[in-house]
């Protein structure tokens, strides 16, 4: 059996498309918070002799990060509790009240028709009177609660001329049909190092925490977009 160009190419790109969805799934790294790599050493001299120099092992030598390319352990300890409310009560009544003049001892009025069966006439004065009330009220509240705790290891990416270490990474976890991360980057100060060689997030100056996931699950708890835009600013009622 012959297939026609056209139709192979269809079948092809179908079966390109169904390979893809399959890989829909495989975790994507964000080359904004990539690790660093050190420095290409510069070449060594030859041995002298030493079994320090020759092997390069340092035993009195502080291991924390400090170039480029080392490791740090960050403990999340992330939480925040927000709370506000607002009241507002507004209230307004007015009152007019405008008497029938009088001209010559008299008062000014006019005899008009009633639009009645009878025809009968009545008189019409000058005098008028007009209420006005008005009364607002209005509540609102927000609450927030976030807690995030655990930890991600990252890499020195910069060291700043004070010697603060500008450090950032990621944090990929494939479960099932979907994986959550974890990024985070920002500065740390040495001195906060613990001797473990990690530090508190609290402690990460200028930090960027960002947590969340993507897959199935993810979908699932996703708007459509027709929901979403049921649910925005652009639809007017």
């Amino acid at each position: 059996m012959k297939i026609h160009a056209p139709l192979q190419t269809g079948m092809t790109a179908a079966l390109l498309a169904l390979l893809l969805s399959g890989c829909g799934n495989t975790p994507v790294r964000d080359p904004a918070y990539a690790s660093a790599r050190p420095a290409v050493p510069a070449e060594q001299a030859a041995p002298s002799g030493s079994i320090y120099a020759s092997t390069g092992l340092v035993l009195f030598e502080d291991q924390r990060p400090r170039r480029v390319g080392d490791v740090l352990t960050v403990r999340l300890v992330e939480s925040t509790n927000a709370t506000k409310s607002a009241s507002t009560n507004t209230k307004k009544q007015d009152s007019v009240s405008i008497a029938n003049p009088s001209l010559f001892g008299t008062n000014v009025q006019w005899n008009a028709w009633q639009r009645s069966p009878f025809a009968n006439r009545t008189n019409l004065g000058l005098g008028a009177t007009l209420d006005s009330s008005q009364d607002f009220k209005g509540d609102a509240g927000s609450s927030q609660k976030n807690s995030l705790s655990g930890s991600v290891t990252v890499t020195v990416a910069e060291v700043l001329p004070n010697g603060n270490l500008l450090v950032r990474g990621e944090k990929l976890i494939a479960i099932n049909q979907g994986h959550e991360y974890v990024r985070l980057s920002g500065i740390v100060r040495p001195a906060d190092v613990q001797p473990d060689n990690s530090v508190l997030s609290t402690q990460v100056a200028d930090a960027q925490i960002s947590y969340g996931g993507k897959g199935a699950l993810a979908d699932a708890n996703e708007h459509g977009w027709l929901t979403r835009f049921f649910l925005s600013s652009w639809w007017p009622f």
